[in-house]
């Protein structure tokens, strides 16, 4: 029997705020366990939540860039559950009245487009988390409340995915829109963007779905595909043997590669919400909606697009440049300041990022400006230098921060145009390979690129490689 994917993902991000959700201690990554925490996050007798407007306005934010429909209306609530992270032993978040429902995202999979609907965009307070001890004879396991109550985005999809391939597309341009919107920094290594996917196959063609098991402990995007396609396997041979699929919570063994059970799968029911008693509803204005929406940026897809039409840019190139804002920005002012936008977009692409991946930073740390790289891009396409010395040449602005002139100028790197110069080292290298000549004279046209990389390596890239193919073919003819 043939099968159909079928994956939904609940997406978990911190968001950019200096406080947590209802109260002042701090969000700091990596301070001492338990250092920032007060009466309110430990969840002691006597105290109130106050919430957060900046974690409020980003999370509307967020529900607007997704195309949900906001609430006009929305309210916190109670999950009630005992785990020993989590103080209080209830999650203050959104069940009854999310902030945005209905809403959607497309994505670009192999030329196709896949739109993945959401079902909600809503608030709520991370939990803390538990330290497990590396000793395995330990008898024990330490709680740091520092990450509890910190401002918590989640978006629920649709189960609308139907491979990893598309599930990995969903959460990249996820990941895309929430920094594009400063939502969030989708850190996974340090816990600010999670996911959890729920994961059924049905036979192709039924609209009926099959049993769904949610993975967690999901730690990288790759984990999250490789867990997907664990399940898919799995579930089919408990199928085609005869089995079925419980409905339960699994955990993903990144040793093992595979799944393994957890709990069986609560229902909402099961957290017995009931309306926060301590926060009042808040009303979201049309005043309101028009500024958020006033201060939007331009998102991922719509720059992917852009760059397309505008720049006649590879779907490619668009997708690459568009992936992070700054890397966009940065394009674009190298654009501005004079450079062709194919030949910017294939050295910001090429050696730009090479560079910023060798010293992990950020593009705004890189000292080569738009400006700077523009004259690079303009002294290889009018041929004042190769596009190899040009390489060469951006390693140097890299680490001294001097502009492209300059480099030339102080390494004497200008291009060998003269062909009175450069036919004299032409005929040094042919005399000196006097074999491959004859091979390029009885038509092995291989011999003739051989030839090339000879004189370009004789006069340290300097020479004009045109130049140097028409003079050995001048020369090789006589």
């Amino acid at each position: 029997m043939e099968y159909e994917t079928v994956v939904g993902l609940e997406t978990h991000a911190h968001l950019l705020t200096e406080s947590k959700m209802f109260c002042g201690c701090s969000t700091r990554f990596g301070s001492p366990p338990n250092t920032q925490t007060c009466p309110v996050c430990q969840g002691l007798p006597g105290v109130l939540p106050v919430i957060n407007r900046k974690a409020f306005a980003l999370g509307l934010k967020t529900a607007l860039a997704l195309n949900c429909e906001i609430a006009p209306v929305t309210q916190f609530d109670r999950k009630n559950y005992y785990y020993p992270d989590l103080p209080k032993n209830y999650q203050i978040s959104q069940n009854y009245n999310d902030l945005g429902v209905s809403g959607w995202i497309d994505l670009e999979v192999n030329g196709h487009t896949r739109r993945v609907n959401i079902w909600n965009v809503h608030l709520e307070e991370d939990a803390g988390k538990l330290e497990h001890p590396e000793d395995t004879g330990a008898q024990y396991t330490a709680v740091d409340l520092n990450r509890a109550g910190t401002p918590l985005l989640e978006v629920v999809s649709a189960p609308d995915m139907r491979s990893a391939e598309e599930a990995n597309a969903y959460m990249n341009e996820l990941a895309a829109v929430l920094r594009y919107l400063e939502v969030s920094d989708c850190k996974m290594e340090e816990g600010s963007l999670r996911f959890e996917a729920g994961i059924s196959v049905r036979p192709a063609g039924s609209e009926t779905m099959g049993n769904r098991v949610e993975v967690k402990n999901l730690n990288s995007m790759s984990a999250v595909c490789r867990a997907i396609e664990y399940e898919v396997r799995r579930q089919i041979e408990v199928l085609e043997s005869g089995g079925t699929i419980p409905s339960q919570t699994m955990l993903w063994n990144v040793a093992r590669s595979m799944t393994g059970p957890m709990r069986g799968k609560e229902e909402a029911k099961d957290y017995r919400y009931f309306p926060e008693p301590d926060l009042v509803p808040v009303e979201i204005t049309k005043e309101w909606l028009d500024a958020v929406r006033a201060e939007m940026p331009e998102l991922p897809a719509h720059k992917r697009k852009r760059f397309v039409t505008e720049y006649r840019l590879p779907g490619y190139d668009a997708a690459v440049l568009t992936e992070d804002k700054e890397v966009a920005a940065y394009f674009e002012q190298v654009v501005k300041a004079g450079a062709d936008p194919k030949l910017a977009s294939n050295w910001v692409m090429g050696e730009v990022m090479r560079e910023l991946n060798e010293r992990k930073c950020g593009i705004n740390e890189l000292v080569v400006g738009p400006p700077m790289l523009a004259e690079l891009v303009a002294l290889v396409a009018t041929g004042e230098i190769s596009n190899t010395i040009g390489k060469e040449v951006f390693a140097e602005m890299a680490a001294t921060g001097k502009n492209a002139g300059q480099v030339v100028e102080e390494k004497g790197l200008k291009q060998i145009s003269d062909t009175g110069a450069l036919e004299a080292e032409v005929q040094a290298v042919l005399d000196a390979n006097a074999k491959a000549l004859e091979d390029l004279k009885a038509g092995k046209k291989q011999t003739r690129g051989f030839l090339i990389g000879q004189v370009m390596q004789a006069t340290r890239g300097k020479a004009n490689p045109k130049m140097v193919g028409e003079l050995i073919d001048k020369l090789a003819a006589q």
